[in-house]
């Protein structure tokens, strides 16, 4: 059985096959030649593994954030943002760490929000002289907060791996989430105040109000989904199906930006991305069942144990194995394979199930943007046209801020488990 669940799957991510058939495969050879279980049951698992209601935000969640791209509320964001800083140094990097992190809270996705923002900021950043190293690290790591702060995609699929409840987890996330921005705009004023770059224009009342006029409907956006939520007026699946509503009725009625010919090509970027996200999701469902029912968690666990760590070295080895594995595989599959694994462990020794959501969304998160397979790396690619290497140097500050929030986030439980006391009482 060690060959077809972990030869097998790594011989194939060497390969170079995607990540669904390196899965789909070690399952399919481990249940015909180890278990002899029929291939229908195969198909019933797969389907188990998306039959799940918590599943149903994903594609709210990322037709949502391409309405609010393509029809305007993005940009008016940002401009609401500059607007409210005047003359002040780092204006421009503070603002596209601020509206990145807006933005990536509300579509729940980091690539879509370094799509996004990098198209609306980059422009500007080069304007003002920054180079292209700090541009691309700024960029691609603060297009990751988006995954901690809610309404964050990988928490909802955590909570179904985990059985946890979503608003708990969003409560957790916001503390956390704020930390990273706060640390990105206190390295980027550093880097504003070297670079002796001032703001562009002088803050006047006049200005921002008009920018606050033109951006207000944007603005709404995250108090709609987030308020909705912790108000109890609707779930955060009912939450995404009504950003949908709203982004569209706002820049389709209001703003006048968004055409039936964008809408449809919304439809079709959503469906193509939710197919990718729920054909891994299916297939690491049935892999993670392997795991479980042939005991591979339980001998984990009884391994640790017998090695007798103390709780922080404990979770010193956990946050080194997920940075490991982050840097290898996308978030949404590293949570399904590793959270049946790894939740036994934790459990035992004490830690919150949900404050242990929130390590292992910071660890996925730095790996969004952490070489050789960061997908921010790559979508900042393609739009920039910047040199890899150019974006490897960037990155190098950035990940190190990560890595202080994450020693902060693991071992001062209070920083993630505040939110939930505050928002929900318990």
């Amino acid at each position: 059985m060690t060959w077809t669940l972990l030869l097998l799957p790594l011989l194939l991510m060497v390969m170079g096959f995607p990540i669904f058939l390196v899965l789909l495969t070690a399952a399919a050879a481990t249940m015909v030649f180890t278990m002899q279980i029929p291939l229908v049951a195969l198909q019933q698992f797969l389907f188990s593994s998306v039959n799940a209601y918590a599943l149903l935000a994903l594609p709210f969640f990322i037709l949502a954030g391409d309405l609010m791209g393509r029809g305007g509320i993005a940009q008016r964001l940002v401009d609401l943002m500059r607007a409210s800083m005047g003359r002040v140094p780092a204006k421009v990097p503070l603002t596209a760490a601020t509206s990145g992190a807006i933005f990536g809270a509300i579509t729940g996705v980091g690539a879509a929000s370094v799509a996004t923002i990098s198209r609306v900021m980059l422009p500007h950043l080069r304007e003002e002289g920054y180079p292209d190293r700090f541009n691309a690290g700024l960029l691609v790591s603060v297009g990751a907060v988006g995954v901690i702060l809610p309404p964050s995609i990988p928490m909802i699929v955590y909570a179904a791996a985990a059985d946890e409840s979503i608003p708990r987890l969003y409560s957790a996330g916001i503390l956390p989430g704020l930390l990273i921005v706060g640390l990105i705009g206190l390295y980027s004023l550093w880097v504003g105040r070297k670079s002796q770059v001032a703001g562009d224009e002088a803050f006047t009342l006049r200005r921002f109000l008009a920018a606050a006029k033109e951006g207000i409907w944007a603005a709404g956006v995250p108090v709609v989904i987030i308020g909705g939520i912790y108000g109890g007026i609707f779930s955060p699946t009912e939450a995404a199906a009504v950003a949908c509503l709203y982004a569209f009725v706002v820049s389709f009625a209001v703003m006048r930006v968004l055409t039936l010919r964008d809408l449809l090509a919304s439809a079709r970027t959503t469906v193509a991305y939710t197919a990718q996200i729920m054909i891994v999701i299916a297939c690491a469902g049935v892999f993670s069942w392997l795991i479980t029912v042939n005991q591979i968690s339980i001998a984990m666990v009884g391994v640790i144990q017998d090695m007798a760590l103390p709780n922080w070295a404990l979770l010193l080895v956990i946050n080194l194995f997920l940075l490991l594995v982050g840097c290898l595989i996308d978030p949404l599959s590293a949570i399904l394979l590793l959270t049946p694994l790894l939740l036994p462990l934790i459990t035992a020794v004490g830690v919150d199930p949900v404050h242990f959501g929130i390590i292992v969304t910071v660890n996925l998160a730095i790996g969004l943007f952490t070489p050789p397979f960061g997908i921010n790396i790559f979508v900042l690619q393609s739009l920039s046209r910047m040199p890899l290497g150019t974006i490897y140097r960037g990155i190098v500050p950035f990940f190190g801020l990560y890595l202080f929030a994450l020693l902060l986030i693991t071992y001062v439980p209070d920083l993630s488990l505040a939110g939930v006391w505050l928002l929900m009482g318990k």
